[in-house]
């Protein structure tokens, strides 16, 4: 019985992980234009350190335990919009080339088929 409320405990909590992530995406527009999403990044650089420094003063407070000081996280520099097309076009080449290449395995794997079937049958 422990097993399955468990079980449905972490299934709830995976639940609600995920549910709050699909509703974050949505509500801060991450799935708009790449201006939207850059913008977030860069909140979300303001914002989680100190939010994180906090959480770890607090939990020191509350358990008497030292934490030790965390370096500080690189700044990033990256054009979000240049990775998401060089991606896109990498998914796109895959699933254009994809008909053919599965022509080719098939060739293959179908003569490989006749060749093993012709040795046993001598």
């Amino acid at each position: 019985m422990v097993a399955r409320v468990w079980s449905l405990m972490r299934f709830l909590i995976k639940g609600s992980v995920a549910g709050g992530a699909v509703y974050l995406v949505y509500d801060q527009q991450l799935l708009g234009s790449s201006d939207k999403s850059q913008a977030a990044l860069r909140k979300a650089e303001e914002v989680v350190p100190p939010a994180v420094y906090q959480f770890g003063q607090y939990v020191c407070k509350q358990t008497g335990l030292q934490m030790p000081q965390l370096p500080t996280p690189p700044k990033l520099n990256f054009s979000f919009r240049d990775s998401w097309n060089s991606g896109i076009i990498t998914v796109m080449s895959a699933l254009s080339s994809a008909p053919s290449k599965a022509r080719d395995y098939s060739e293959r794997g179908w003569s490989y088929v006749k060749e093993r079937a012709m040795g046993h049958s001598k």
